[in-house]
């Protein structure tokens, strides 16, 4: 008997972590981490989750388009997702009607990623395997049936990706067993955030490298002499050895960016992240010209495919930071990955967020093991909070991600988590 998808749930669940200035950067001081939640049910045993990562009010916003997406999956089968793949992305983002509120950006577009990382959820735990592992069982072309090729082909076309995954994974078993001995090298950025102050850094740096983190990003954009005093005495705390990248978080013009890292270049930072709008390619194309060698990271606010395409295309991006939650969820996000690969980008995706941590160490696997086949300038962000509210956290050793062994795409949170920290009605609000 074929398993449906027989209704949506959502949840508008929200985390108070203004409370104590965690994720505070230059342009979002008060940030409430929170998810628009998903869930797919079904009448079998297995349902598949999702979310989008926003930082507050607007979440119960990007609740209600979930619903409003998610209304043709009804009745979906789920025993044969290879072939209903492709129809499902094409519903949810090529529908007429959705496709004027964007065009793949925005509100419906985050709602779009949340209701298709549900399903591959769903997909990988109907197949009993984590979502690094049904991505890489797919074949070449299986997988590319479920990518979206649109208004990119003039650089990437569905023949090439055919031919850019069947090369990529050669030798996989090999990259796999590194995996699993050594993990997936990570940075740490919950150590850094603008709000905390140099008794809090302190303890947090020193605690995380007792744990084996030799890699730390900072938040910057604040007063610049603050910021130089704290980037070079987050250097003296690492040493000249650890990699030390900053964060401005979009907040300059680009005169004052190229400005400004020329001071705080002092520091030997290894990027810096989001110097100026996230839309102006041609300013960070100007900013990565100016301040070379240090390199210049982006990519957490881009909306789509075509806008990275853009940005590889103009030098404007020498780190990827594709977001689980931004972009069309696995389907548009591979098709970035293979879009960087063939610049010769390496990516190092965004998670800063609730449960982006958990998302994004599927899919870089996936991109080590069949399409960059490297780790050369590689690393996942890591933020240490939330991780507790989740069915299947992620795992950290020594600086590094453990490989994830349950199936699904470890999107699932906690039953009790959602119920206290729904808002407004959740204990955790109400007691507010």
């Amino acid at each position: 008997m074929t398993i449906q998808i027989t209704g949506v749930e959502t949840a508008d669940v929200r985390f108070p972590t203004s409370a104590t200035h965690s994720g505070s950067d230059a342009m979002n001081p008060d940030p409430d981490y929170s998810a628009a939640y998903v869930t797919l049910h079904t009448d079998g045993d297995v349902e598949g989750h999702g979310l989008a990562f926003t930082i507050g009010r607007g979440n119960d916003v990007v609740t209600k388009a979930i619903e409003v997406i998610a209304e043709p999956l009804a009745g979906t089968g789920v025993d044969d997702l290879a072939r209903q793949m492709p129809l499902i992305l094409r519903a949810l983002t090529q529908d007429s009607h959705i496709r004027w509120l964007g065009p793949e950006k925005g509100v419906m577009h985050l709602a779009a990623a949340a209701v298709l990382n549900a399903v591959w959820d769903l997909w990988a735990k109907q197949r009993g395997m984590p979502l690094w592992q049904l991505l890489l069982s797919l074949t070449p072309e299986e997988l590319v049936a479920c990518l979206d090729f649109r208004h990119v082909q003039d650089v990437l076309t569905p023949g090439e990706a055919v031919r850019m995954l069947a090369e990529g994974r050669l030798g996989h078993a090999e990259r796999l067993a590194q995996l699993e001995e050594h993990g997936y090298p990570a940075y740490i950025t919950s150590a850094g955030w603008l709000g905390y102050d140099d008794d809090t850094v302190r303890r947090l740096v020193k605690d995380s490298l007792d744990d084996g983190w030799r890699h730390f990003k900072l938040k910057v954009g604040g007063q610049l002499d603050d910021d130089l005093r704290r980037a070079l005495f987050l250097r003296d705390l690492i040493g000249p050895d650890g990699r030390l990248m900053l964060d401005a978080n979009q907040v300059w013009e680009v005169p004052e960016a190229i400005a400004a890292i020329s001071v705080l270049s002092a520091c030997d930072p290894y990027w810096i992240e989001e110097p100026t709008s996230p839309d102006d390619i041609l300013g960070h194309a100007a900013i990565a010209q100016a301040i070379a060698p240090v390199r210049v990271a982006t990519g957490e606010h881009v909306h789509n495919r075509v806008m990275f395409k853009q940005f590889l295309a103009a030098g404007a991006m020498a780190v990827c930071q594709a977001d689980s939650c931004r972009l069309a969820g696995v389907n548009e996000n591979i098709v970035v990955y293979l879009l960087a690969a063939k610049h010769g980008v390496p990516v190092c995706p965004h998670a800063g967020g609730v449960g982006l941590c958990e998302f994004v160490q599927h899919l870089s696997i996936f991109d080590y093991l069949s399409i960059s086949g490297s780790l050369d300038g590689r690393m996942i962000e890591y933020v240490d909070h939330l991780h507790e509210m989740f069915v299947d956290p992620v795992k950290i050793r020594r600086g590094a991600y453990v490989v994830p062994t349950a199936p699904g795409f470890s999107t699932q949170m906690r039953a009790d988590a959602v119920a206290e920290y729904r808002y407004p009605e959740g204990g955790a609000w109400a007691a507010r």
